[in-house]
């Protein structure tokens, strides 16, 4: 698990420890120390640590005046014991929101298990992105590429009535893209899928 290392070929566009508006700025990382961990395995020292002790983060690209972001995960996402999804929300998504993002791409090829709790913290983020805060009320949330048996577990806590996710999301080729080009890709399918991109109608 040391050696996976969050996508860098986007630094030269982005980087979250340079970006003063980023929740990670002036983060410094050591090439030579782990200090973090998962089910007691070593992860490598490029990803960030929000506060969760099984759940860590790379913002990879932030563009405040398209108002989208694209955030790599790793570890287990647990709501049931350590509140995951209010961690995250609070350290991270709010404070985006905050600088005018509502377009939230999260990559979860390495989340390896889901357990829930309940979809609070979703609804309240989807409403967030829905209720005109940044003026559009277009927001949305794209999970791409999140194992099958996460899906299953996100889906049974009714994840999915707030966050566009499940298997027909799981065959980007996001590391193909540059940035723009992915949210071009993830904004073709929410456009053809229309009316029911927005989960409003599920939601209320």
């Amino acid at each position: 698990m040391q050696n996976i290392e969050p996508h860098f070929s986007w630094r030269d566009e982005y980087i979250a420890s340079e970006d003063r508006r980023s929740p990670f700025y002036r983060r410094e990382y050591s090439e030579f120390e782990y200090t973090n961990s998962i089910y007691n395995y070593c992860i490598h020292p490029q990803w960030d640590d929000f506060g969760s002790s099984t759940l860590y983060v790379k913002i990879l690209y932030t563009d405040y005046k398209t108002g989208f972001t694209v955030i790599e995960m790793i570890g287990e996402w647990n709501d049931a014991i350590n509140n995951d999804v209010a961690l995250f929300k609070r350290e991270i998504i709010d404070k985006q929101i905050e600088l005018g993002v509502n377009k939230f791409i999260l990559i979860g090829e390495n989340v390896l298990n889901f357990h829930g709790s309940d979809d609070c913290y979703y609804e309240d983020w989807f409403r967030e992105l829905n209720g005109n805060v940044n003026g559009t009320g277009e927001g949305w949330i794209s999970m791409i590429n999140f194992r099958s048996h996460v899906l299953v577990e996100m889906k049974q806590y009714n994840v999915d009535a707030y966050v566009k996710l499940g298997e027909e999301w799981n065959d980007i080729n996001w590391r193909t893209y540059k940035p723009q080009d992915m949210l071009a890709v993830i904004e073709n399918r929410f456009d053809k899928e229309l009316p029911s991109h927005h989960a409003s109608d599920s939601a209320v």
